[in-house]
């Protein structure tokens, strides 16, 4: 299987859905937005975009099935699954904040073997397959070398419907800002997750994520030479709604730190 090939064809597609979701910014309507859970939102752009990736995706790896964030198809593959998040950060978009995303991974039964992430209004496309390098828009990247959590800069997001280890969460943020170099809230855990690979972020941690959210950035991090693991140290960060994804350097102690807040 040509994986770098298979890559930088969905290199083309995301960089093609940039351009729709840059054109209808402008012609999004308060009617069009809906709510399908408690400040989870969606338009017809989510959706739209969602059904022509999976158009050409399904030319790209024909037997591939899908896992979408939209469930514009139920298609299931026996071995290769695309898993899809046709606009990650939904309310930036439909708050004119520029900052946004499309994310598509594919997974070879339970191993990440490409990604890509297209941050929409920078024009840039963090990519990476199975055994490369890590890219942002053909030039190699890498993580940083920070070695300490007290000189890192982090990233996180905000729960905003699963407030069960909110208590948890406050603990450790207010023990982060106290203890770090700062920590950022984007609104797209795909644009977090590349930014580490490329060296903005020392570190990113968030959970109530789904596997659209980080599938494509957990390779593209590993291959840029950083770690992924969910709070208890282990390998279920793609379905187990929880990741810290850092450079390799502060993973250990960063994991360790959040044993002590949630496990």
């Amino acid at each position: 299987m040509d994986f770098e090939l298979i890559t930088k064809q969905v290199c083309e597609l995301s960089l093609e859905v940039g351009e729709f979701l840059k054109k209808e910014i402008h012609n999004i309507a308060p009617n069009d937005i809906e709510e399908k859970g408690k400040h989870d939102f969606v338009t017809y752009v989510d959706k739209t975009s969602e059904k022509k990736i999976v158009e050409k995706l399904s030319k790209i790896l024909p037997e591939a099935g899908f896992i979408t964030e939209e469930n514009t198809t139920s298609i299931k593959g026996k071995r290769f699954q695309w898993i899809i998040d046709p606009l990650d950060g939904t309310t930036n978009y439909i708050n004119s904040i520029p900052l946004y995303s499309t994310s598509i991974a594919l997974l070879d039964r339970e191993e990440i073997v490409a990604g890509v992430i297209n941050e929409v209004n920078l024009n840039e496309c963090f990519y990476a397959w199975k055994n490369s390098p890590a890219f942002l828009n053909e030039s190699e990247i890498k993580v940083t070398k920070t070695n300490s959590l007290n000189n890192a800069l982090l990233a996180t997001g905000f729960p905003y419907y699963d407030y069960s280890r909110l208590n948890e969460y406050l603990e450790l943020f207010k023990y982060l800002i106290e203890n770090t170099a700062g920590i950022r809230r984007l609104g797209s855990a795909a644009v977090d997750m590349a930014w580490v690979a490329c060296g903005r972020f020392d570190g990113f941690y968030e959970y109530g994520l789904s596997p659209w959210d980080v599938a494509a950035g957990t390779i593209i991090v590993n291959q840029a030479g950083g770690e992924n693991s969910d709070f208890a140290g282990e390998n279920n960060f793609i379905f187990g709604k929880e990741i810290i994804s850092t450079n390799s350097k502060i993973h250990k102690d960063f994991n360790k730190l959040l044993l002590e807040f949630f496990v």
